[in-house]
């Protein structure tokens, strides 16, 4: 029997490296005028099955027809997303390079991918027409339990979650095989909604007049960069907005850098607004994840705060995004689907007609050339909220000062008097451990990592030797093992500094962040807590103390290294220590008391030390710009890395070679490399890179669409993998 022609072939998008889609048939006995783009599939791939997206459907494929399978069943009765989040995801795959079946994988939570259901069914029982006749006036005995399960029924339908054997025993079964019950389906459950139990404080002029911008703006794509100083009331400013973005019948997406590092955020909106607010991070289990993805779809709850990743969170009728602390490195996924969030805000923003806002105390310098461009408009919160003003700030030249575990007797001094004046003080180092390096005065030995180019960080209170960068760890040695002299841990981390102040200030309680304390959930939540209560008068911690949170009786910020980055190899080294510097700094003085700043230096004539100080950060931003300028560094050029990897350093640069080789010709363009990263070896495997630098978006995209093609026919041995990273925030 000759087998007909198929009409219709489903594209799917599959979660593989493969940068295709790949052709199926139809479930069996299904027309495909019932799929669309968007909706899941279950198909068989190899031996096994696997869970696609079709990405859409065609009338041809270039495979015999005899070899395309059928998918084996739908899992979505709609698309996941409406057209335009669709089309987002599928310019995104191509705008950065990346296979459509892992952008689509990425884009939803965890559960989704091993094929739950997108919208989880709440079954239910109720009476039938012929029940509801019959238990009027019963011609039949009941049992008690058949009374019961009746009046029950009589207050509205049953979840068959609730009508377990244990309360209604044979009553249900009995009653359904008379014809008396029937099933339906409930809508779900929105979460809890908020408690909406707080009143806004009065506004500043300033927030008034964002608030009255951005708001006139609802209905159409405008991008706005909010640019207040620390202190200066942008949440308030994003409630506002938000408020009226509700009163309109729409929702909200707020994308914040790291959620479980900012409970109080969350905290506020839930106290604020009167509907429900779910959030979407890493940390959640999947369960949660799906939970709260369900209910922002569904529209149950219209407000979303998200990481990253809720980016691509589908909402029914979204009003406004807005991306807190934009200047943050680690809204750029790093590995895998290499995305901005930030960027990818704006994006979608544009294609729904919506506003985007983009806060920060520091904006980036991209975001910053954009508003001097026109392409953003901004709007700047130029003084503190409430009674709280600008703090004193001071350097401690290390030259004349010796540090002593890292602390510099004026900041002792400076942490003394504050301490006695009833303050909180916050002390910032951004090393964890006990000592970055532990070295040998007999032979000169440090100890280095067997598996990367750097150095073992000590940790004394595990008495290990722990690599930052590959994960590896060995105990702590009790002498030099190559010349048996004695070792001694040079330099400080966090863990060292707490052992210092606890001497120091041993009436002081003391809180120390970072991630060697800070592993479980609630672990943040909890030591914070002990700072907003007052018990603990010392903060002490790394990056993580920099992400919005609010400390209104901390008078003191000590920042012990500041030449970390002053030094760095990426061109964004600057500007990430000018932002660090500036958000730690703002933690001082946000209360009733003013606030003071040290910061130590062993170079305190550096010009960026001293544009911040005297100037500010906008003063930094203005004279770093003009020196991107004259660099020819983003944002006045584009740039996108080719990236290799192996176990093997020979076939690293002779893959990379070979891709060079292959590049096509394009004006306008520059291929740099291959070099290698600024840490060649890292986990046993040997990293290099080319550099593509363009001078403008089109240009680069045009050239990469043809380069890569090539590159993908290239051989290379199985252990070596590569990438490509466009608008790469790290070019290390």
């Amino acid at each position: 029997m000759t087998r007909p022609t198929p009409t219709a072939f489903l594209q799917v998008a599959l979660d593989t490296p493969l940068r295709r889609v790949f052709d199926y048939l139809p479930p069996a006995g299904m027309d495909a005028a019932r799929i669309e783009p968007g909706m899941r599939v279950l198909v068989p791939l190899g031996r096994r099955r696997a869970v696609g997206f079709v990405a859409g459907i065609a009338r041809a494929s270039e495979v015999p027809a005899a070899r395309i399978r059928h998918a084996l069943g739908l899992l979505d009765p709609e698309p996941l997303w409406d057209a335009r989040s669709f089309e987002l995801l599928r310019w995104a795959a191509d705008y950065y390079q990346h296979p459509l079946g892992e952008v689509l994988s990425a884009a939803v939570p965890a559960a989704l991918r091993r094929g739950a259901p997108a919208r989880e069914p709440l079954l239910a029982w109720q009476l039938s027409a012929r029940g509801l006749a019959e238990s009027a006036t019963p011609r039949q005995r009941l049992g008690p339990r058949q009374v019961a399960l009746l009046a029950r029924l009589g207050a509205g339908p049953l979840p068959a979650a609730e009508a377990g054997p244990a309360r209604f025993g044979d009553a249900l079964r009995s009653l359904r095989e008379r014809g008396w019950l029937e099933s339906i389906e409930l809508p779900e459950a929105p979460p809890a909604a908020g408690q909406a139990s707080t009143r806004p404080p009065p506004l500043t002029p300033a927030q008034r007049e964002a608030c009255e911008a951005i708001g006139g703006s609802l209905g159409a794509f405008t991008a706005w960069l909010l640019h207040g100083v620390t202190g200066s009331g942008k949440t308030e400013v994003y409630l506002d907005v938000i408020e009226r973005v509700l009163a309109a019948g729409r929702g909200a997406l707020v994308l914040v850098p790291e959620i479980a590092l900012t409970p109080q955020l969350v905290g506020r909106f839930r106290r604020r607004l009167p509907v429900p607010v779910v959030t979407l991070h890493s940390s959640m289990t999947d369960a949660e994840r799906l939970e709260s993805w369900r209910a922002a779809r569904s529209g149950a709850a219209p407000v979303v705060i998200g990481t990253r990743s809720a980016v691509f969170t589908p909402l029914p009728a979204p009003g406004v995004i807005i991306v807190d602390e934009e200047h943050d490195p680690s809204y750029k996924q790093q590995d895998g689907f290499r995305y901005s969030a930030r960027d990818l805000a704006v994006a979608r923003a544009a294609r729904h007609g919506i506003p985007v806002v983009l806060g920060s105390a520091t904006p980036s310098l991209e975001t910053l050339a954009n508003a001097d461009e026109g392409r953003y408009r901004k709007l700047v919160l130029p003084e503190r909220a409430g009674a709280a003003g600008k703090p004193r700030v001071g350097v401690v030249d290390l030259r004349h000062h010796a540090a002593r575990d890292g602390l510099a007797q004026p900041v002792i001094a400076a942490l003394e008097r504050h301490l006695g004046a009833g303050g909180q003080v916050l002390v910032y180092l951004n090393r964890r451990g006990f000592a970055p390096t532990l070295f040998c005065s007999g032979c000169g030995w440090i100890a280095p990592c067997p598996a990367c180019d750097a150095r073992m960080t000590v940790h004394m209170a595990r008495a290990r030797l722990v690599c930052h960068h590959c994960g590896a760890d060995a105990p702590l040695p009790f002498g030099c093992p190559k010349c048996g002299s004695e070792v001694s841990a040079v330099g400080q981390g966090t863990e060292r500094v707490e052992q210092a102040l606890a001497e120091l200030f041993p009436q002081a309680p003391l809180v120390r962040v970072d991630r060697d304390v800070i592993r479980r959930r609630g672990d943040i939540e909890r030591a914070l807590e002990e700072v907003a209560s007052g018990r603990a008068r010392i903060l002490l911690g790394t990056q993580m103390l920099t992400k919005g949170h609010d400390y209104p009786d901390v008078t003191l910020v000590a920042v012990l290294n500041a030449d970390q980055g002053l030094f760095g190899a990426d061109f964004r080294a600057s500007e990430r220590l000018a932002q660090q510097i500036v958000q730690v700094a703002g933690r001082a003085g946000r209360g009733e008391r003013p606030g003071e700043v040290l910061i130590q230096s062993a170079h305190p004539e550096n010009p960026l030390l001293t544009s911040l100080i005297q100037e500010g950060y906008e003063g930094f931003a203005r004279r770093a710009l003009e020196e991107r300028r004259a660099a020819g560094w983003p944002p006045y050029s584009r740039l996108a890395l080719l990236r290799a990897d192996a176990p093997d350093r020979a076939a690293v640069y002779a893959f990379l070679h070979e891709a060079a080789a292959a590049a096509p010709a394009a004006q306008g363009l520059r291929l740099l490399g291959p070099a290698p990263a600024a840490m060649e070896r890292r986990a046993g495997r040997y990293r290099a890179q080319l550099l593509v630098e363009a001078a403008a978006r089109p240009a680069l995209k045009q050239f990469l669409d043809a380069w890569l093609a090539r590159v993908e026919q290239l051989r290379h041995p199985r252990p070596l993998r590569w990438s490509v990273d466009v608008d790469p925030i790290e070019v290390d």
